[in-house]
């Protein structure tokens, strides 16, 4: 049964034979290994070009600023598998990747389209607050969150918000999406009716399309840098384990609030 128009399985990216295995077209054992760094041997793998030296340090930066983020949900959903399973650290790291959706670290793909909508409408004529403004007015009748702005922690400027735009600007990168997402922060007061500040998920968009990496693409560079992050804390689990106490502390807070019959006894 076909239920795309390709019926035949293609890719650009890899082949190989006895000898020798090629990678977007060049010899990953001749022109690559020990020629590539990680981040440049990813831009390369995903696009299929060698990235030049400013979106290198705008993608490098990026992986970096959003690798390590403490304990959140997805850092103790694989400690936690990785206590009760100790023996696949692959399982324990695919547990901590599938907590990543919206709200943490989908945020800057849904960024970085609502930037690519205001940047639409500026080249219909809108000046950068005119078009923020309209589509944040479009994002309140729809009840969508603004995505990239406000922060628990960090009231002001996330602060790795400021270390990627230096980056960014130092590198001599496009900094086009970094004026947007600076003419956002400045008209949300009058239409939220409060400031929220941007924070890092705004920023890697920000900086990344400005490099030139590719939209659809976005959701990648978290996902790719937690996953270092999550190998970094399921090597500390298995020299200082805390999975357990994650899940005993859990229970210990539980609250059951249904009914129970007459002769239960807690």
């Amino acid at each position: 049964m076909k239920i795309g128009k390709v019926i035949q399985p293609s890719s650009a990216i890899c082949t190989s034979n006895e000898e020798t295995i090629i990678v977007r077209g060049s010899d990953l054992c001749n022109d690559i290994i020990g020629k590539m760094s990680f981040t440049e041997y990813f831009y390369f793998l995903l696009t299929g070009e060698k990235p030049n030296q400013a979106t290198l340090e705008v993608v490098n930066a990026t992986l970096i600023s959003i690798a390590e983020h403490g304990f959140v949900p997805s850092v103790q959903a694989a400690r936690m598998t990785f206590a009760a399973s100790p023996e696949a650290l692959q399982g324990a790291v695919a547990a901590g990747l599938l907590g990543c959706g919206s709200v943490i670290l989908g945020a800057s793909a849904n960024a970085g389209e609502f930037f690519t909508d205001i940047r639409n409408l500026m080249l219909k004529g809108h000046s950068a607050e005119q078009a923020a403004t309209e589509i944040i007015k479009q994002y309140r009748i729809e009840m969508k969150a603004i995505p990239g702005y406000g922060h628990p922690l960090h009231k002001e400027r996330d602060p790795r918000v400021t270390a990627l735009f230096k980056v960014a600007e130092n590198a001599g990168s496009n900094l086009e999406f970094i004026a947007i997402a600076d003419a956002v922060e400045r008209v949300i007061p009058e239409i939220v009716g409060k400031q929220l500040k941007l924070n890092v998920s705004a920023a890697i968009p920000a900086v990344l399309l400005g490099a030139g990496f590719p939209l659809k693409a976005l959701r990648g560079i978290p996902i790719l840098a937690r996953c270092a992050g999550l190998i970094a804390h399921l090597y500390e689990e298995q020299e200082q384990p805390v999975g357990f106490a994650l899940s005993y502390q859990a229970t210990r807070e539980y609250q059951y609030t249904g009914t129970v019959p007459e002769n239960f006894k807690s």
